[in-house]
Order: structure tokens, then C-alpha cells, then sequence
């Protein structure tokens, strides 16, 4: 019961620390933010904002997989009751869609703006350049 409770207090900070980033800070994804890369999670937080607003349609575009936290949750809280191999088979699955949805989202649909490959954009780039000028 105290592993089920601390996994769930770990989960409510994680998801307080997402919204506090978006929110206050507007950055919708500190992954891309800090890089300019996106990651494969890249627009779920924005997802789950139109499944509030009940905008599903905008849901599917932010992240196509933005219903697979619904069956992770619980799968990660009773890991511990599933066979060993059953749990590492979802953990499987659950990669490899999010893995197989960012690569097609980042070789066949350029136009969009959300899984994007710009280096140059990132804190990190930015920073470099900026205190690579005092150094010339």
C-alpha cells in the first residue's frame, strides 16, 4: 500500500511540474525547449489540455497517443502483481508506439509544427552562441 501511495505522489509532482512549466512559463515541453529537439511525449501535455476543453480533435493532432497514459497509469501501479514478463511486454508496447508514432511524425509529416529537429532553436544552442561572442 505505501509503494501504491508513493507511486502516486511521484506521478501528482510530475504532473504539477508539467502544468507550472506550461502555464506559467509557456514552455509546452522543457525536452525542446532545452534542445530544440522534440521528444516522443512532445505535445501529450497540450493533448490532455483539449481532452479538458473536451476538444479531442485537437487532442489526436497535439499527440495521437494521448489515451495510452489512461491504461499506463494503472498497469505501472499494480506492476508489482502482473508476471514479471506480462509488465515488460506493455512497457514494451507502450515504447514502441510512442517510439513508431514520434518517427513518422518526424519523417512524414513536416509541415507540422509540434515533433520538429531544430538544434538551433534550443536553450542550450542559444546559450553556446550567446557566450561563444564573448569569447571571440
Amino acid at each position: 500500500m505505501r509503494k501504491w501511495k508513493s507511486d502516486i505522489e511521484a506521478m501528482g509532482i510530475i504532473i504539477c511540474f508539467y502544468l507550472i512549466l506550461e502555464i506559467v512559463l509557456g514552455i509546452t515541453c522543457p525536452i525542446k525547449f532545452m534542445t530544440g529537439i522534440s521528444d516522443a511525449g512532445c505535445g501529450m501535455s497540450r493533448a490532455w489540455m483539449c481532452v479538458l476543453r473536451l476538444d479531442f480533435e485537437g487532442a489526436f493532432y497535439y499527440h495521437p497517443l494521448w489515451m495510452l497514459p489512461v491504461p499506463a497509469v494503472p498497469v505501472f501501479i499494480v506492476r508489482e502483481k502482473l508476471p514479471k514478463r506480462v509488465y515488460q511486454m506493455l512497457v514494451a508496447a507502450f515504447i514502441a508506439a510512442f517510439i513508431i508514432v514520434y518517427l513518422y511524425r518526424m519523417f512524414f509529416m513536416p509541415d507540422q509544427d509540434i515533433v520538429v529537429f531544430r538544434p538551433w532553436e534550443g536553450f542550450i544552442w542559444r546559450t553556446v552562441q550567446f557566450f561563444s561572442g564573448f569569447l571571440k
